[in-house]
């Protein structure tokens, strides 16, 4: 199936490794360019890199998302770049009760995880507007749909970029845009790992134990695949997916209970 979005430029946050390169290199594959984001410049060229050797269109920008200036700066190009599709991922906050986090990292995760995916919709919004055809799509976590033990932070904040994804999708839908946020299970990513590891300290257990529990609860029996989850978000990105919108997509071979 051609996806029909060869020669799109996307820009794909939080790309230099784990989900958002997964995202980059499946865009790649379908003939879009593509620019990579992060903060270590060795290892976006790397990324970078991956897609090259593929036959693929690469660029970087180096970027730490929580330096304002930095933000500002890149914010300043960002729709005279003519970005069709963007991608919106972000680490995750720390582990940890809910009840115990201050006001102050509230306020900070905030900014990071709300204020930043706004900014950067609205500096691609005028652009995608012009042209009559956008794609935004979030990369959340399955606490939007059943709240994960320890995660209280990430559970919180990552519903409200629901609502907003939700909220702006019914506002863009009549210009050719479309907002979509993809849900992902226990994709094995560098942050499955340290959260599995986090677990194995706080409980005590060794991680590889921790691990086999955790595949246990998925019907399928392991972790998913970043290609898996990949393969998502291009499909969501394609001009196939152009009556879909304001939606989730869940990819987690099942483990999500509920409806």
């Amino acid at each position: 199936m051609d996806l029909g979005i060869s020669g799109r430029l996307a820009f794909v946050m939080g790309s230099s490794q784990g989900l958002g390169l997964a995202s980059a290199q499946a865009l790649a594959r379908e003939g879009a360019r593509v620019i990579l984001t992060g903060r270590d410049p060795a290892r976006l060229e790397v990324a970078c890199a991956s897609i090259r050797n593929a036959g693929g269109e690469a660029e970087a920008r180096v970027v730490d998302f929580s330096d304002a200036a930095q933000c500002a700066t890149l914010l300043d190009g960002l729709d005279q770049a003519g970005v069709d599709i963007l991608v919106v991922n972000g680490g995750g906050p720390p582990p940890g009760p809910i009840a115990n986090v201050a006001p102050e990292v509230w306020r900070t995760q905030f900014d990071s995880m709300v204020g930043v995916p706004m900014r950067m919709a609205q500096a691609v919004l005028p652009g995608m507007r012009a042209r009559g055809w956008g794609r935004i799509i979030n990369i959340v976590s399955s606490g939007v749909v059943q709240p994960i033990p320890n995660l209280g932070i990430s559970n919180t904040l990552r519903m409200a970029v629901i609502g907003w994804a939700k909220t702006l999708a019914a506002e863009v839908a009549a210009q050719g845009i479309t907002v979509n946020s993809v849900v992902p299970g226990r994709i094995h990513t560098t942050r499955v790992d340290q959260l599995d590891a986090a677990a194995s300290k706080r409980t005590g257990k060794p991680v590889e134990d921790i691990a086999a529990a955790s595949r246990a609860t998925i019907p399928m029996q392991r972790y998913g695949r970043p290609e898996e989850f990949a393969d998502a978000v291009a499909f969501l990105a394609s001009a196939r997916a152009s009556y879909m919108t304001g939606g989730m997509v869940r990819v987690d071979g099942g483990m999500i209970r509920s409806t």
